[in-house]
């Protein structure tokens, strides 16, 4: 018979996931189905959300060669069944304080930086690059973790190296480009281009590095389809971005920097973002949704 839910210690509360402790070295890694743009959580939730960046984070765990946090199976018994397929057992790791972010493409906060300085992270970049421009090879470019509320803040190689020692600071970063390679070249067989993706890595109690959080979902990613890339332009996208468009458009009516938090999204939007993270996990997994567990709880 499996757990329930309140025989474990609730720990913390993040945007999208609830951590619990199931003993000394272990934890429960919920998924729900929040949603959250511009470090606000919407009061609407997308269905099987939760289920769905949990399937793509198991895929990708698999699929990549780095050592990661997975300490059980998706079913693993120790699971609660109300939680079950959007919940998994991980080990406990020392998280650090650094965002590990890959680009193969400048968008987003990226080319803001870019605008801005010529240079994205403190790195240089070539005159003339644009909206969706390829760099000629990924770039590691961190952010500092910000607390609930506030943003993420893009930060140079250097400051890394002061947060976490220079030894740690070029492991992660040689693992981050790597890891993403692996993905994105997956990804791209699939006719899904990966512009970029935020990691998450902590170190266990014998000092080694571990991809932990989530890996390559749509809230974590950018995932544009390869058939319609053209450089200059705004990409059709699998991910949280077709929210963001949404907030950020006459049709929502709100003011991103004012002080008033952003509205429901409306049911069309709700369905249409739930369907482009389905068929993001099942272009790039070559799965179908319907079968992975949970479905019932």
């Amino acid at each position: 018979m499996r757990p329930a839910l309140s025989d474990y210690q609730h720990l913390a509360s993040g945007k999208v996931r609830e951590l619990y402790r199931i003993d000394d070295g272990h934890l429960l890694f919920v998924a729900s189905d929040r949603i959250s743009a511009y470090d606000h959580i919407l009061d609407s939730e997308i269905p099987d959300k939760g289920r769905i960046l949990t399937a793509m984070s198991v895929f990708f765990f698999d699929l990549v060669d780095s050592p990661n946090h997975l300490a059980g199976p998706p079913d693993d018994e120790r699971i609660p069944a109300d939680v079950l397929g959007r919940a998994l057992v991980v080990e406990q790791l020392e998280m650090l304080p650094v965002e590990a972010v890959a680009r193969g493409y400048l968008t987003g906060s990226g080319l803001i930086d870019y605008q801005n300085t010529g240079a994205v992270c403190g790195i240089a970049l070539p005159a003339g690059l644009t909206e969706a421009s390829r760099f000629a090879e990924p770039l590691f470019t961190p952010a500092s973790k910000a607390e609930f509320g506030q943003h993420d803040e893009n930060i140079t190689f250097d400051d890394v190296v002061a947060a976490i020692g220079a030894e740690r600071a070029a492991e992660v970063r040689d693992r981050t480009l790597h890891t993403y390679t692996q993905g994105a070249e997956h990804a791209l067989t699939k006719g899904i281009i990966v512009a970029d993706t935020k990691f998450e890595f902590g170190v266990d109690t014998h000092g080694e590095l571990k991809l932990a959080d989530e890996v390559f979902t749509p809230d974590s990613s950018r995932y544009w389809r390869a058939d319609d890339y053209t450089e200059g332009q705004v990409q059709q996208s699998f991910d949280k971005q077709f929210v963001r468009n949404w907030l950020t458009g006459a049709e929502s009516g709100w003011d991103r920097h004012g002080d008033q938090p952003p509205p429901p999204l409306p049911p069309d939007i709700v369905a249409a973002t739930r369907a482009r993270y389905i068929e993001a996990y099942e272009r790039i997994s070559g799965l179908r949704f319907d079968d992975w567990i949970g479905g019932n709880a």
